[in-house]
């Protein structure tokens, strides 16, 4: 298991947050807790590039819920950049493609 590094760069649309290693049970209150610090305000977009995310479990499906629920209560949206397979499958399965917009790299999820 690789432990959870979270690096955080801000846009004049909203931050990019970059999810690297595991976002698992062990891990995923870290991401939930840097969350409610982000300067995040109504119509920016909140974007979580997850392209160095190696693992992805429940819990981490759950603060990924989360971080909607989270940029939706201040009136903001949010985007998936760059979802590794293992994880953009189990997205499908579980419907949340259909939540979440879907990109395949950060720039482009901040494209008009």
């Amino acid at each position: 298991m690789s432990p959870l590094d979270i690096a955080v760069r801000d846009t004049p649309k909203g931050p990019v947050v970059e999810v690297i290693g595991d976002l698992d049970f062990d891990t995923s209150a870290a991401l939930r807790a840097l969350l409610e610090t982000l300067p995040l305000e109504r119509g920016h977009r909140l974007v979580l590039d997850l392209a160095r995310m190696e693992f992805c479990d429940s819990s981490g499906i759950s603060a990924l819920i989360a971080a909607r629920n989270h940029a939706h209560a201040v009136g903001a949206d949010i985007a998936l950049a760059a979802v590794p397979a293992h994880a953009l499958r189990v997205l499908r399965v579980v419907g949340l493609d259909q939540v979440f917009p879907l990109h395949p790299d950060a720039e482009s999820a901040f494209a008009p």
